[in-house]
């Protein structure tokens, strides 16, 4: 290109163009970035689905208590974590921050309950919680139904990292302490 064919061929004219059509210039104060939106808190999807997939497993009529070993204890250890965690929920060394009595419910009814209860207070940043289930005495040949209800939700629920048989004083074999991951 050449320097006539161009007017801005040499960058010196071109900034001497620019400045007498802007005009003077002012400098601006330095500002402060806006402040950042905190981000929407985080959710499991996948725990979702599981929690919904063990609850239309509970509702649609394929548990059976029966089918489902049961004895006088109840005790359970997720994979991964240490078993002082278990020994120490047995011996009642974590403070039970909430309960729920499932007596006389009906097992759907109990089912949805239990269900809402663990959610919510995994939601709450609960770590121990104390489910009342009964011993079973009244069940007959069916067995304790609704402990064997709670022993099979608890295992399928990916929050619970472990469950034992309550203490003699916290209800014994008729009552689980349930230890819950963190948030």
């Amino acid at each position: 290109m050449s320097k006539r064919n161009s007017i801005y061929a040499d960058p010196e004219d071109a900034a001497e163009l620019f400045r007498a059509a802007v005009g003077p210039l002012r400098e601006l104060p330095p500002q402060e970035p806006p402040p950042r939106r905190a981000p929407p808190p985080l959710r499991a999807h996948m725990a979702a689905a599981a929690e919904a997939a063990v609850m239309r497993e509970l509702l649609d009529g394929t548990f059976a208590a029966a089918t489902i070993e049961v004895g006088e204890e109840l005790l359970h250890l997720k994979d991964g974590h240490s078993p002082r965690l278990l020994k120490r929920l047995r011996r009642g060394e974590f403070s039970v921050q909430d309960e729920i009595d499932l007596h006389h419910l009906r097992v759907v009814e109990a089912a949805e309950l239990l269900a809402t209860f663990l959610a919510d207070s995994h939601r709450a940043g609960y770590r121990c919680v104390k489910i009342i289930h009964g011993k079973g005495l009244r069940s007959g040949q069916r067995g304790p139904v609704l402990k064997a209800l709670t022993a099979h939700a608890l295992r399928r629920r990916a929050d619970v990292i472990a469950f034992a048989s309550a203490r003699a004083n916290q209800g014994g074999s008729g009552a689980t302490l349930v230890l819950l991951s963190a948030r």
